[in-house]
């Protein structure tokens, strides 16, 4: 009886995609850690900013534009390249004009107003411990279900 034995190379590239999980994790859970910490998640903050009642919010979202404005003018600048050495690049986005992005809007909005928080953050809510906002996530992957089944009858 043979045993099935794997190659260094294998080897290499299951320690690199493992590495590489390890340090997304890693970098996840501190910008997480940084949302909480910086209230942006915070129900209260989130508030104030649709009510037009503190600049805390506008002023993270503004230096967040900003910062990554001029990062991404720096990256192009100096040819950055990844630490495997693969060039970045950041390709065009297209824009499009019509209902399903007015449409994509609104839900958006309805669905953080409604919960209160931005839905993108919902992984660091409830490892903060806010474990209501399960429900969001759990609505969250119904809904992106749904629109994939969805989506070949919805117009382009």
């Amino acid at each position: 009886m043979a045993t099935k034995t794997s190659s260094p190379d294998s080897q290499k590239t299951a320690q690199m995609r493992l590495a590489d999980a390890l340090l997304y994790l890693g970098m996840g859970t501190l910008f997480g850690i940084l949302l909480i910490k910086s209230e942006v998640v915070s129900w209260f903050r989130i508030q104030e900013m649709f009510r037009f009642q503190g600049l805390h919010m506008y002023g993270i979202l503004g230096s967040a534009v900003i910062i990554a404005g001029v990062s991404i003018a720096l990256l192009r600048r100096v040819d950055a390249r990844t630490i495997r050495g693969e060039p970045i690049t950041i390709s065009d986005k297209p824009f499009n004009r019509g209902t399903n992005q007015l449409l994509g809007g609104i839900a958006f909005g309805l669905g953080w107003g409604l919960l209160g928080a931005c839905p993108g953050p919902i992984y660091a809510l409830i490892g903060a411990g806010i474990t209501p906002v399960v429900v969001a996530l759990g609505s969250a992957l119904v809904g992106a279900w749904t629109y994939g089944h969805l989506k070949p009858y919805l117009p382009h």
